[in-house]
């Protein structure tokens, strides 16, 4: 039976991960401390384990994706659509509290991405890695909001528990065996 593997990385930190800002689709670059982050990652991750690293087209990812690329050799980053943050339409920009406070009904936001919404792209991107990376270990550099549904998903919602936040470069891993997806080794906690 072939395995597949994906690791999720979060991008580094951004001036908005700062004040607790909601990003979403919007394309928040990297801070010097992110950059920061993502060197430290690539010097933790070891290369060696994986085959192919892809990441969201927000520059935050890709950049970070990029800066573990070079550090071991990969010639190039493939960008994936699929990757890209949750989009929180009109309340991208808001402080986290100013968002919950002010949109107990989140589903009615103008131009949000809805959880039921966000699941169905989180399975569309793991049958795209079963299918195209089969028996590849693939590196995948994206973000907080997808990673926590891609966790969800794959440990039948039993991670993460409630309030557990993920750490700017951490980095969480699945398998793919037969016709199903599970957390292999799940890890909020920013990369040291």
């Amino acid at each position: 039976m072939t395995e597949t593997v994906l690791g999720l990385l979060r991008h580094g930190q951004t001036d908005w991960n700062i004040t607790f800002r909601i990003q979403g689709s919007s394309d928040i670059p990297l801070n010097e401390t992110g950059i920061a982050q993502a060197h430290t990652a690539a010097e933790v991750i070891d290369g060696s384990d994986w085959d192919v690293i892809i990441a969201s087209p927000l520059s935050r990812a890709l950049h970070t994706a990029q800066i573990v690329a070079s550090r071991h050799g990969f010639e190039n980053v493939e960008v994936e659509p699929l990757l890209t943050e949750r989009s929180f339409g009109e309340a991208e920009g808001m402080e986290y509290t100013e968002w919950k406070a002010g949109h107990t009904d989140h589903a009615l936001i103008p131009g949000i991405e809805t959880l039921p919404e966000l699941e169905v792209r989180v399975r569309e991107l793991l049958s795209h890695i079963a299918t195209k990376y089969a028996g590849k270990r693939v590196l995948a550099v994206s973000h907080g909001a997808f990673i926590r549904k891609v966790v969800r998903v794959t440990s039948d919602k039993q991670l993460p528990l409630e309030g557990q936040r993920f750490g700017n470069a951490s980095l969480s891993t699945f398998k793919h065996e037969g016709e199903r997806w599970q957390v292999l080794n799940f890890n909020p906690e920013t990369l040291v």
